[in-house]
């Protein structure tokens, strides 16, 4: 069962809810371990097993790993060595440095370093082999259980492993990352803003820095004072791993920001402020910056003790150092900033200054083939079938001289990493935005005409083959519709839209209500009956002296009048039962006359639908133009419905047969007046008890 944890609701890893494809078994830390302590065991996690399948998936290992618990391995291991500190994260031999990057940075917040890392555990206190970790995936928090036990060779680990060498924290946090993932491989390579994101649900921004704004010092500052996560990387030598500069610094390695400063400066001549940098080596050691503020450097005798003093100045060989912001901007290649929510802050943080706060909304959402799948905007043809939310910005910030408002956009595609053993890689993903000039005019959703005639106000740098893209804009108030979408059509993925800004939003799916009405008159039958027309007589035929007819009557009278229009092979069983329950009152498996005559005027009703928008006469109906054929019915259904409707009838050539579509008319047509049937006035809200619910979803 899910529990809570501050402001919020954690799932056990394999839960219904936890937002995790493929996994089953669920894990739930407190009983596993009150287990192991009743047995007197130590747990061993059969999910992730202590051996080579748990590091490899796309080659053997050269060499076999030994898998000992930190019991043997030292003799008083301890989760925590004096607190966890960013010098407890030293790389092994794994390309995780991104990951390394981002816990080192997690550790200067109390807060949200206990949030990942639960203090209900220890190796004294009730120690069963087992420990727990809490990581955010796509909007959910998720408790991830390991065993202790880790890969070693010649006694010592192999992997992330802490500079005391009887702390275990780091190690196990990152088995537990690399079990959400699949495997130890699965972390080789990647961007710390995912690593910082999963560790704090926060939203990211990347800028490269040839290219950053002017005012990126004051972004730094503001995210240093909102307990941003940040970190900073030099672009990879393509012919050396690692390669140093003559400077010290390391590149396609990943640093550490932990403090972002104007700091007083006096010299005989002058005094004033400088812009400066704190940044960490994840490797922890004497691999430093050697220019203009390194440690030890002339410049420090310029700075005021006391000021030295507040910033914690030390020179050690422990891989941190000091910066100049220019030095920065010119010795850096990309910067990343993972911004938190308000749920993340410290309550001191929220009740003070609002300025700290962002005001964040977030939509779960899909892209399904043949529904919503529609690609770029070079797909002009089918860009409008994406999945479209608006957002309404009604306040500039407060320290914006052009009265704009500060905006930060983020689009996350779900579950890639975990599917690389598969051989699925990341879309390639983007967004662009559109500003509504005539909000409470404009369609929902916008349709093509729309997109033909109005070109986008924003839109994300590039589209990307990355887990996420993202951008920050400062836009007008008014009221947007951002449009998430894959670069081609009919990639399909699952993805979290995410929108964070200095002053509230407010968000919604830019789409229709779902509902039923009257259908069009171009498509509506005119069917009279008289006693003389073809279909009353085969009725009267079938159905005998009680003038009731069961689904294999039905079924009967269908087939002998469609199969002379269509080339099908006829109605199936379950559509033609389908047809009973929505029309069967009295659940007596029958029709009598007057029912039958309802069931046939909206039969005729979506024979004409279909054939109208059966365009090339194939007898089937593209699954593109599914929700325009049941708009001309007179459903109304949002970009979820119709992407469930696809998923069920349609065929892998996103087609619908006849009788498919039929079949789905009467889905909907029974589902809406079920539930309109418990919510008479209108409210979009009915109550059903599970029996009552069972009932009217099992019988139609």
């Amino acid at each position: 069962m899910p529990y809570t944890y501050g402001n919020f609701t954690i799932y056990n890893l394999g839960e219904k809810g936890a937002g995790i494809k493929g996994r089953q078994n669920v894990q739930d830390f407190v009983q596993i371990r009150d287990s192991c302590l009743q047995n007197g065991t130590l747990f061993e996690d059969a999910s992730f097993p202590a051996d080579n399948s748990s590091i490899y998936y796309s080659r053997r290992s050269a060499r076999d790993f030994v898998w000992l618990r930190p019991t043997e391995i030292v003799e008083d291991p301890q989760l925590f060595v004096e607190g966890a500190s960013r010098f407890d994260v030293q790389q092994g031999e794994l390309g995780d440095c991104w990951l390394l990057a981002a816990m080192a940075s997690l550790t200067l917040n109390p807060k949200l370093f206990h949030q990942v890392v639960p203090e209900d555990q220890s190796f004294t206190d009730n120690y069963a082999g087992i420990f727990h970790f809490r990581i955010w995936q796509y909007g959910t928090w998720v408790d991830v259980v390991v065993d202790d036990r880790l890969p070693t060779c010649d006694g010592k680990l192999v992997f992330l492993q802490s500079q005391t060498k009887n702390e275990f924290w780091s190690a196990l946090l990152e088995k537990a990352y690399a079990k959400l993932h699949g495997g130890y491989e699965a972390l080789k390579g990647g961007t710390t803003c995912e690593a910082m994101e999963d560790f704090t649900g926060g939203v990211s921004e990347m800028y490269e820095l040839n290219q950053a704004p002017p005012n990126l010092f004051k972004i730094l500052l503001k995210a240093h004072e909102r307990s941003s996560l940040m970190s900073c990387a030099i672009e990879p030598d393509p012919d050396q791993l690692e390669a140093e500069t003559p400077l010290g610094l390391i590149k396609g390695h990943a640093y550490s920001i932990t403090s972002v400063k104007m700091m007083d400066i006096r010299t005989p001549r002058m005094s004033g402020q400088i812009p400066m940098i704190r940044i960490r080596n994840p490797w922890g050691n004497e691999a430093e910056w050697k220019g203009a503020w390194s440690d030890q450097s002339p410049e420090w005798q310029f700075i005021p003790e006391d000021e030295k003093e507040e910033v914690g100045l030390t020179f050690d060989r422990d891989g941190e150092f000091w910066m100049s912001f220019r030095d920065f901007s010119a010795q850096y290649s990309r910067l990343e900033i993972v911004n938190l929510n308000a749920d993340s802050l410290e309550e001191e943080e929220l009740s003070g200054d609002h300025s700290k706060r962002w005001s964040a909304n977030e939509f779960a959402g899909n892209w399904v083939k043949g529904a919503s799948a529609g690609g770029c905007r070079n797909h002009l043809a089918t860009f409008h079938l994406n999945p479209q939310y608006r957002i309404t910005l009604e306040d500039p910030d407060d320290d914006d001289n052009d009265d704009k408002c500060t905006v930060i956009v983020a689009l996350m595609q779900k579950n890639r990493r975990a599917q690389r053993k598969i051989g699925l890689d990341c879309l390639t993903i983007g967004f662009t935005i559109y500003h509504l000039k005539n909000p409470d005019t404009a369609p929902k959703p916008l349709d093509n005409k729309f997109f033909k005639y109005n070109a986008s106000v924003a839109r994300s740098p590039s589209f990307i083959n990355l887990r996420e893209v993202s951008c920050r804009f400062k836009l007008p108030p008014g009221v947007y519709a951002i449009i998430p979408s894959t670069f081609e059509p009919n990639e399909e993925g699952e993805f979290i839209l995410r929108v964070f800004s200095e002053k509230k939003n407010n968000m919604e799916e830019n789409d229709e209500e779902v509902d039923i009405g009257e259908a069009d008159d171009q498509v509506k039958s005119n069917d009279t009956f008289d006693d003389s027309s073809d279909v009353v007589q085969l009725f009267r035929r079938v159905a005998g002296v009680d003038m009731e007819i069961d689904w294999v009557e039905l079924q009967n009278v269908l087939n002998t009048s469609f199969q002379r229009e269509f080339a099908f092979d006829g109605f199936s069983k379950d559509v033609c039962r389908s047809m009973i329950a929505m029309l069967d009152t009295d659940h007596s498996g029958k029709l009598g006359f007057e029912e039958f005559k309802k069931l046939w005027s909206d039969i005729q009703t979506w024979k004409n639908t279909f054939k109208l928008y059966d365009r090339d006469r194939s007898n089937s109906l593209s699954t593109l133009e599914l929700r325009s054929a049941l708009h001309a019915v007179g459903y109304r259904l949002n970009y979820h419905v119709l992407n469930a409707l696809v998923l069920r009838y349609g065929d892998r050539r996103g087609t619908l047969a006849f009788d498919d579509f039929i079949m789905c008319a009467i889905k909907m047509k029974s589902m809406i007046e079920a539930f309109k049937e418990r919510d008479p006035h209108n409210t979009k809200r009915a109550t059903f008890t599970l029996d009552e619910w069972i009932d009217k979803t099992l019988y139609c």
